[in-house]
C-alpha cells in the first residue's frame, strides 16, 4: 500500500497536529464501522451463536501471531490490559530473599508496581537501571545488572518516554546465561517496530492493543512461553477449561485447562464489540511493515528535528531510538506552562512524560506537522 494513502483513512480536522499516538490511536474508519456493525448487532443477540464465543477469538489470536512472528496461536491470550497480563506473570513466580528483579528507570507504571509488589510478597530486592548520562551506555548497565541473583529482567522494548530502544537481543541472551526470566513490554513498539517472538524468544510479552495496533481502549494481548505453560491463571472462568465450547455440558466441570497459554484469557475475553474492532484493527496493521513506518516517520521529522536541536529540545541520537516515538528534552529556560498552552493553542496535540515533550507520529503525519512544531517551539523559545 502507499503508505501516504493511509492518511485518508483518518478523521482528523486539518488545523489538528496529532502527535499522540503513543498515548491513544485514532480510529481507523475500517475499525470504526466494525465497532458499529457490532454494537448495532447487539439489537438482535437471537442471531449469535455458540462459534462467536470461540472462533472470532482464535481468528484474532492467529493476527496477533503474526505481527509477533508466532506459529502457534494457542500461546496468546486476549486480555483488558498490561497489567492483567502481568499479575497472570507474577502469580506464577516464587522468590526467595536473594533474588532480584531488574527493571529501568521511569517505566511505564504497570510494569512496575506488578514487581514491587512481588519483591515485597517475599523480601526480594528490586534493581534499578537509571538512565546514564551517556545514553549509548544504557544497554550495557543492563547486561552488567544481570547476575545470579536475577530471577526476572521485565523491561520495554522501547522505553516509553523517550524512544530508547533496548537490545532485547543481547539482554535474552544474558538470562538465559543465569537462567533468568525476561518478560517485555511491547506497547510502544509492536506494529511499530520489527519484532519476532523467533528471535527474542521472551518468557513473556504483554502489549496495549489502544496504542500501535489501533484497537480500543480496553483491550490487550500476551504471550506466554514454556514456562508458563502449566501455570495458575489469576481468574477461573468458564471459557478456560477443556470442552467449554459445549455450553450445554458446561455443567460438568473440568479440572483442566484449555492447551498453553489459552488459560489466561480473561473472562469475557470474546467480547462480540471489542474483538470485532480488534480484528479490523489488526488487519489494517498487517497491511503495512514496520520497517517502512519507521522510514516514514524519519523522513518527516528529520529536518525539523536538526531544527528543534539547536533550540536545545534534543532528542537522543538516531541510532538509538525509534523514528515514531522519541522524546525531546525540554530546555531549563522554557516556561512549561507557557510550552503547554502556546502547543494547545496551535492544536498541536503532544505529551509530557517526566523530564520529555514525547512526540510519537503515524502514517496520517506529514513534514508539515513537523515543520509547525518547530515554528511553535520558536515562539515559545523567544518568549522564555
Amino acid at each position: 500500500m502507499n503508505l501516504a494513502d493511509f492518511k485518508a483513512d483518518f478523521g482528523f480536522p486539518d488545523d489538528v497536529i496529532f502527535l499522540n499516538q503513543a498515548s491513544f490511536s485514532p480510529a481507523l474508519k475500517s475499525v470504526e464501522l466494525a465497532g458499529i456493525k457490532a454494537v448495532t448487532k447487539k439489537r438482535r443477540p437471537d442471531l449469535y451463536q455458540n462459534s462467536d464465543l470461540f472462533e472470532p477469538l482464535i481468528a484474532l489470536k492467529k493476527k496477533f501471531s503474526e505481527i509477533i512472528d508466532l506459529e502457534d496461536y494457542q500461546r496468546v491470550a486476549n486480555i483488558p490490559s498490561v497489567s492483567y497480563g502481568l499479575a497472570n506473570v507474577a502469580n506464577n513466580i516464587v522468590l526467595k530473599p536473594e533474588d532480584e528483579i531488574v527493571v529501568i528507570e521511569e517505566q511505564f507504571p504497570s510494569n512496575i508496581y506488578t514487581w514491587i509488589e512481588l519483591t515485597k510478597k517475599y523480601g526480594a530486592k528490586l534493581v534499578t537501571i537509571k538512565q546514564p548520562n551517556n545514553p549509548s551506555d544504557w544497554n550495557d548497565l543492563i547486561l552488567n545488572a544481570i547476575n545470579g541473583n536475577t530471577r526476572i529482567v521485565a523491561m520495554a522494548h522501547v522505553h516509553w518516554a523517550n524512544g530508547f530502544i533496548f537490545d532485547l537481543k543481547s539482554i535474552r541472551k544474558k538470562t538465559k546465561d543465569y537462567e533468568s526470566l525476561l518478560i517485555v513490554d511491547a506497547s510502544q513498539s509492536l506494529g511499530a517496530l520489527p519484532f519476532s517472538i523467533k528471535e527474542i524468544e521472551p518468557d513473556a510479552l504483554v502489549c496495549a492493543g489502544y496504542k500501535w495496533l489501533f484497537g480500543p481502549y480496553g483491550c490487550a494481548y500476551a504471550y506466554y512461553g514454556e514456562y508458563f505453560d502449566h501455570g495458575k491463571p489469576i481468574e477461573e472462568n468458564w471459557s478456560i477449561r477443556s470442552g467449554s465450547e459445549n455450553l450445554a455440558s458446561l455443567t460438568q466441570y473440568s479440572d483442566s485447562y484449555k492447551p498453553l497459554a489459552q488459560r489466561y484469557n480473561a473472562g469475557e475475553s470474546a467480547s462480540f464489540i471489542y474483538v470485532q474492532m480488534q480484528l479490523a484493527a489488526l488487519e489494517e496493521v498487517l497491511k503495512f511493515r514496520p520497517e517502512d513506518l519507521q522510514a516514514f516517520c524519519s523522513g518527516i521529522s528529520l529536518e525539523s528535528l536538526k531544527d528543534l536541536d539547536t533550540l536545545g529540545f534534543k532528542s537522543f541520537p538516531l541510532h538509538l531510538r525509534a523514528n515514531h516515538l522519541f522524546g525531546l528534552s525540554i530546555p531549563e529556560s522554557i516556561n512549561h506552562d507557557l510550552l503547554k498552552n502556546t502547543l494547545k493553542a496551535n492544536n498541536i496535540i503532544v505529551s509530557y512524560r517526566g523530564s520529555y515533550l514525547r512526540v510519537s507520529a503515524h502514517l496520517y503525519n506529514t513534514k508539515a506537522h513537523f515543520q509547525k512544531l518547530v515554528n511553535v517551539l520558536k515562539q515559545v523559545e523567544n518568549h522564555g
